[in-house]
């Protein structure tokens, strides 16, 4: 396969590696994206996620939840600019399809969209949403949605940037205090900021480690050639617990405050209100998050509307 200079750059753009090691990377696997990025990886020249620059699309996500904390719901609604992420009419209705999401029995987003409008039940939610796309003037996708029920406690919610990042947080605890709450808000915090993946490790699938395995055994028979193989098992495992304590949210270093991780804060929590206190789940959103908006040069977007 004919490796072009655009795939070689989607492919730097993904992984932050250079030019020419991008290039040997397509042409070894014979321009498969996701086995370059894997054999970057491999070679220590790329990170394990894409970067979060080519988060591109725009809109706000958005969260409620019941005055007795045992319900919430979250959206991410996208529009084309962030000029009308910014508008009111628009944000008015992010907060109406929310609000729609708090009562939802639908199991995915087609269902949701084909639910009726709660505020106009004459219509459905895609029926509504295209009438506020003819309101607003650009397109706009309601993209997803979750709602969570807490059975044994209480959900707590966090929005950052104006709607850029929206995070709900499940608690179990027999407690529902300010001091609960406020533990709660500051873990909803940690997760906007730091993106963890699970909320503790035995959530974490067999296969997944055993990929990261292989993929850190590759790095380190690259960096490490002529070591006996019982040193770099042992590099292996003290780079693997190192890069779960970073997806792991109750391994993560507690963000407010370095000496502590996120379970030993906890556990101070539960002193001080006199009752356990754990973290059942939680649900991060962040706007156009895996989403790639076309991007065109600007001097030839401006010749193309001088030409029309």
């Amino acid at each position: 396969m004919a490796i072009t200079a655009a795939m070689v750059k989607d492919l730097r753009d993904m992984t932050g590696a250079g030019m020419m090691d991008c290039k040997k990377a397509l042409a070894a696997t014979d321009g498969d994206m996701d086995k370059a990025v894997e054999f970057l990886r491999e070679k220590g020249l790329a990170a394990a996620e894409k970067k979060s620059g080519r988060i591109a699309a725009e809109g706000i996500c958005d969260t409620t939840v019941s005055e007795d904390g045992k319900v919430a719901a979250i959206v991410e609604v996208n529009s084309e600019t962030d000029f009308v992420a910014k508008n009111e009419t628009f944000r008015s209705f992010v907060n109406a399809v929310v609000n729609q999401a708090m009562t939802t029995n639908s199991a995915d987003i087609d269902a949701f969209l084909a639910e009726n409008w709660a505020l106009d039940t004459s219509k459905t939610v895609k029926e509504e949403l295209s009438s506020q796309i003819a309101v607003i003037g650009e397109n706009m996708n309601i993209r997803r949605f979750q709602k969570v029920v807490a059975e044994n406690g209480f959900v707590e919610s966090y929005i950052h940037g104006g709607g850029r990042i929206g995070v709900l947080v499940e608690v179990e605890t027999t407690v529902c205090n300010d001091v609960a709450k406020e533990a709660a808000k500051n873990i909803a915090m940690q997760i906007a900021a730091i993106s963890p993946k699970y909320v503790q490790r035995t959530e974490i699938p067999e296969e997944y480690i055993a990929h990261e395995k292989d993929i850190l055994k590759a790095q380190a028979m690259n960096e490490n050639t002529g070591k006996p193989e019982n040193i770099i098992e042992k590099m292996i495992e003290g780079r693997l617990n190192k890069e779960l304590k970073e997806i792991c949210l109750v391994d993560q270093v507690y963000v407010k405050d370095g000496d502590l991780t996120v379970q030993k804060y906890l556990d101070t929590v539960a002193k001080e209100i006199g009752a356990p206190i754990a973290i059942k789940s939680f649900v991060r959103f962040e706007t156009g998050e895996g989403i790639e908006k076309k991007s065109e040069n600007f001097a030839e977007e401006v010749a193309k509307q001088m030409g029309n």
